[in-house]
């Protein structure tokens, strides 16, 4: 099976559906460091990553903000000095679809690549 991080973000239209219980149940142990929660009764997943300061944290939001206008499909990301704070959902679908998953994955990814770069 091809890692999440390899997938490619599918367009969602309205009708898309969200991913099942079932379906969530297989994909968050991909994305086991990100947390479920709700924000306006929408389910998301959210990771807050830890740098070293502002400048590395500003870089990393940037390399999840190209990699999301790639994929189109964009995470709400704030940053400040030495953290990172990313939620994925689906604004369409009011809810997490698979892209999502796919995505932290990507987020995740990136990150290890900063650290192992030694830029992080």
């Amino acid at each position: 099976m091809m890692p999440l991080s390899r997938e490619r973000c599918e367009a969602c239209r309205r009708d898309s559906p969200q991913v099942t219980d079932a379906e969530q149940a297989t994909l968050h142990p991909m994305v086991a460091k990100w947390d479920l929660t709700k924000r306006d009764g929408i389910n998301c997943l959210n990771r807050t990553f830890e740098v070293n300061d502002f400048f590395q944290a500003m870089a990393f939001a940037f390399k999840i903000g190209k990699e999301a206008e790639k994929e189109g499909h964009h995470p709400q990301i704030t940053f400040e000095w030495g953290r990172v704070h990313v939620a994925w959902w689906t604004h369409k679908i009011k809810g997490l679809h698979r892209n999502d998953f796919i995505m932290a994955a990507k987020t995740d990814e990136i990150f290890t690549n900063l650290q192992q770069s030694n830029f992080l």
